[in-house]
């Protein structure tokens, strides 16, 4: 059996330190906002290039909590519009409309995945306030053209990097440190993932930084003292200092990705199997691996690796914009038509990636994909 992803072999890769680490929590018997989160979050910014970090309890609430934080201070309005890729994972939308803003979603490009950056210019208008840009999969989704576009529109800058942590732009820069902030999810299958849920934002902007802390600890930045009408959002001691033990291994869990990737893009030779365009290593921290499968077998390909003993995911199998929650907004009535976004949930399909797999698992699931007809 070679599973997509096995938490429990993750986990062993460095569980004496992360039981060591939980230990020690434990023993010391202190278990929110204690020196564990202050430790995580100054290795964090040292690591994402920020002069922020501040946790919360996922990557969802990380993101509504910057939308939040930029209502508060006045630089966003509800009514506001912001532009995001339609090939995402929901959350990302999901914390757009909790805030009352409203979603503008442009296609992705179909060689890299990612919001192509030619289609954004169009969706702007007088209300675009802000672009949220997904680092899908683990892949770079910023460009040049998309910095110069919010210097040119006054734009804010929001990154979401749940799925790419590590991942850089040519000129070395971190996707987290970007933009004007990034929220980052640590859901135990992420690159750098706890052992339950976790998240954090990142930003250089210390005002926006002091509102998301207090917005996430009820609205308080002193005690019974309640600036905002917020929410309960921590980041807990154990998962801190679970994460502060995996974020020194991130960059070589990250190379592990890297090779296997690699051995993908060097031994899959099928032609209903389209990889996406290969990217400089630095740029791609593969999160996951994303294939498109032609001529409507992408269900028969998941079911065929299945039948042989390999586990694959398809991310994501209806598109944000055709999900029930979102079928009587405004924004999205009529419906909208994203061919692009639409081909991509009913084909692609995410094989098997992590700092645990082998080469030699690989070779086996490599095989069994060339001899799928």
């Amino acid at each position: 059996m070679i599973p997509f992803l096995s938490l429990k072999e993750v986990t062993a890769l460095h569980g004496a330190e992360i039981n060591e680490a939980v230990n020690r929590v434990v023993n010391g018997g202190w278990y929110l906002q204690g020196k564990e989160n202050e430790q995580f979050e100054r290795h964090y910014s040292e690591f994402i290039g920020t002069k922020f970090t501040v946790g919360c309890a996922n990557g969802l609430d990380a993101l509504i909590l910057i939308f939040r934080a930029y209502i508060e201070m006045g630089v966003l309005s509800p009514g506001d519009e912001v532009i995001v890729p339609a090939n995402t994972f929901i959350a990302t939308i999901l914390a757009i409309t909790e805030n009352g803003l409203q979603p503008v979603l442009v296609e992705p490009n179909p060689i890299t995945l990612e919001i192509d950056d030619d289609r954004i210019e169009e969706a702007i208008t007088t209300k675009t306030k802000a672009i949220a840009l997904v680092h899908l999969y683990g892949r770079i989704a910023y460009t040049e053209k998309i910095g110069t576009l919010c210097k040119k529109y006054n734009l804010k800058l929001i990154e979401d990097n749940a799925q790419a942590h590590g991942c850089k732009y040519y000129d070395g820069r971190l996707t987290g440190s970007i933009g004007d902030a990034a929220g980052h999810s640590f859901y135990p299958g992420k690159n750098l993932g706890a052992l339950g849920d976790g998240g954090a934002v990142t930003t250089n902007d210390e005002e926006l930084a002091k509102a998301i802390r207090a917005l996430a600890n009820y609205g308080s930045q002193k005690k019974y003292v309640f600036k905002y009408a917020g929410r309960n959002s921590r980041l807990d001691e154990i998962q801190a200092a679970v994460l502060d033990v995996k974020l020194k291994y991130l960059v070589e869990d990250n190379a592990h990705r890297k090779a296997i990737a690699h051995l993908y893009y060097d031994g899959i030779k099928n032609p209903l199997i389209k990889l996406p365009v290969l990217l400089p290593d630095d740029q791609n921290v593969y999160h996951l691996f994303p294939v498109l499968v032609y001529d409507g077998k992408r269900d028969a390909l998941h079911d065929y690796l299945s039948e042989n003993g390999v586990g694959s995911v398809c991310h994501y199998p209806i598109a944000p914009h055709k999900q029930e929650c979102y079928a009587k907004e405004g924004w999205n009535t009529p419906q909208l038509s994203l061919p692009i976004t639409e081909k991509i949930a009913d084909e692609e399909l995410s094989l098997p990636i992590g700092p645990a797999i082998t080469s030699k698992q690989l070779e086996q699931v490599v095989a069994l994909i060339n001899q799928f007809k």
